[in-house]
Formats: C-alpha cells, sequence, structure tokens
C-alpha cells in the first residue's frame, strides 16, 4: 500500500524529528509514522533500499536508525526536506511508493 497523500488531513502530528514533522500513530517499534510534511516518507512501509538518497540532487534525504522495525533497520528520513526543489526522482525512484512530495504543502 502507498502513502497516503492526504495524510496531512487523514493523521494527527504527534512528534518532530530533525526539524519536520511526524504524523502518527507512531508505537515503536512496529508503528513509525509518517517523517515529513513537504517530503513524506512513510516510514511504515519504507524498505531502505536507498534509491531515494542516491537519486536526490540536493541531499534531502539522510539515513536513520530504526532497530527492530518489520521492514528495515533503517529508513530514509526527510531531515533536510526544506532544500527540495520539486523535481519528483524520489517519488519516481521508490519502489514501494512510501515518498510523498507535495509542493502545495509547506515543509519546516
Amino acid at each position: 500500500m502507498a502513502i497516503d497523500p492526504q495524510f496531512d488531513d487523514n493523521r494527527e502530528q504527534v512528534d518532530t524529528h530533525k526539524g519536520h514533522d511526524v504524523w502518527g500513530p507512531v508505537d515503536e517499534p512496529e508503528k513509525l509514522g509518517i517523517h515529513g510534511t513537504h517530503v513524506a516518507v512513510d516510514f511504515d512501509i519504507c524498505i531502505a533500499d536507498g534509491a531515494c538518497v542516491e537519486d536526490c540532487p540536493v541531499d534531502v534525504f539522510e539515513w536513520v536508525d530504526t532497530p527492530d522495525h518489520p521492514e528495515s533497520e533503517l529508513k530514509a528520513d526527510p531531515a533536510n526536506e526544506s532544500q527540495c526543489i520539486d523535481c519528483m526522482l524520489c517519488v519516481d525512484v521508490c519502489p514501494v511508493d512510501a515518498i510523498d512530495v507535495d509542493a502545495g504543502r509547506a515543509g519546516d
């Protein structure tokens, strides 16, 4: 299942992480929520294949440890989402559709 493109309407902001919003539910280590607003990564479905990290021309993503998560123990965190240039490469290369970039949503 792909990231919910209306997550900011359908979920509650429950925390912040490295300067970006985290949208719940969060129940570690199994449920980690969605990280980011303008560039959003659904940590619950991210498999950490690294395509977004490698292809992003402005280094929006950083690896973050997620010990004991059932999909992967690393996630591509949009730690630098304010640098996003809306090229959509990350969205195009994500094999599980875990990323949503929305120019209409403001990032932190």
